[in-house]
């Protein structure tokens, strides 16, 4: 491994913006190595569409990826059945999936630092007849882990969930002393391990209005929240909460604190993406690699037009690139 970090770069739903994000990468020379994990041809099609004059340079396993202006290089995968911009087709399903498998048993096997994903269309593989729930349970799978973590990042804020992609009525009944243990052990570790924090700081939120108010807004906090971070901090873990939410994201609170632990999707995206949307990063926490996303979907109507912004992506390679150097770092 050089000193130079590389990231694989999945370039996500053919039929989506993600093609062309890795494309604009070309643009300017780079600090950090990108290899894009797609179709040579897709790419090489969506350039010419777009009129890009982007080299694309065959890349494979021992090489060192591109860096300068006007080049970019690409790790061929096979299995591509269409590139039409905005017309997404469910027979490019396979493909997409061998991408990430491509990308993640590269990170695995150490020939990349991490790996960068633009997005994915979770309804057109599902049409396929494929059961798949999302890049994060895909990658859990992929690395034989029990629990992994959801937190998107912008620089001011870091925001972490115990539960993501549940129903609202589903929610109390998800959040159990366990899951909520081995979320903020994830999430404390990994604040170490991949940001170079050494003694991380979480404000905890509530999951009642007024963190449950005494008992008399739910008894959840009671029964399970308190008790649960009471034993995580004679574990040694920073915790200040439960905190009722409507309060908790205030600088009185954020300016003594490295990352925030929502109980719920909807409790602590919204707020982080009204701050940051288009320069926020989705982290995935729990795996053994670097992993980061971008903020968005697959834009289909932007398509092929040319007016996609990259800046989420280039946050997505910035943070990954500082994950990957304090990872390496951090082991022995």
């Amino acid at each position: 491994m050089t000193s130079v970090v590389t990231l694989a770069l999945t370039a996500g739903e053919p039929a989506g913006i993600g093609p062309e994000l890795c494309l604009q990468l070309a643009a300017d020379a780079r600090e950090v190595g990108v290899v894009v994990v797609a179709s040579a041809d897709l790419m090489a099609a969506r350039a010419r569409q777009m009129g890009l004059a982007v080299e694309l340079v065959p890349w494979q396993p021992g090489q060192v990826a591109e860096t300068a202006a006007g080049r970019l290089s690409v790790y061929h995968v096979d299995g591509l059945a269409s590139d039409q911009p905005g017309r997404p087709d469910p027979g490019n399903s396979a493909y997409v999936l061998a991408t990430l498998e491509t990308a993640t048993r590269g990170c695995l096997d150490g020939r990349f630092d991490g790996m960068v994903t633009a997005p994915v269309h979770k309804g057109v593989i599902n049409d396929a007849g494929i059961a798949f729930s999302g890049h994060t349970e895909f990658l859990q799978q992929l690395c034989g882990v029990e629990r992994v973590v959801m937190m998107l990042a912008t620089d001011e804020l870091r925001v972490a969930l115990v539960t993501t992609h549940l129903p609202l009525k589903d929610v109390a009944a998800a959040i159990t002393p366990e899951r909520l243990g081995q979320v903020a052990r994830i999430l404390d570790a990994d604040l170490r391990t991949f940001f170079g924090i050494a003694r991380p700081r979480v404000l905890v939120a509530g999951l009642n209005p007024h963190a449950g108010e005494g008992g008399h807004l739910g008894r959840e906090e009671i029964e399970v929240i308190e008790p649960t971070l009471s034993r995580l901090r004679a574990e040694g873990l920073t915790l200040t909460g439960p905190l009722p939410a409507d309060t908790l994201f205030t600088p009185h609170w954020l300016d003594q604190a490295d990352a925030v632990l929502a109980m719920y999707h909807d409790q602590g995206l919204p707020v982080l993406k009204y701050q940051g949307f288009g320069r926020a990063v989705n982290i995935t926490l729990g795996l053994p690699i670097v992993r980061t996303s971008v903020d968005h979907g697959t834009a289909l109507d932007l398509a092929g037009t040319g007016r996609a912004d990259r800046g989420s992506l280039d946050t997505a390679i910035r943070v990954g690139a500082r994950m990957a150097r304090s990872h390496r770092e951090a082991r022995p």
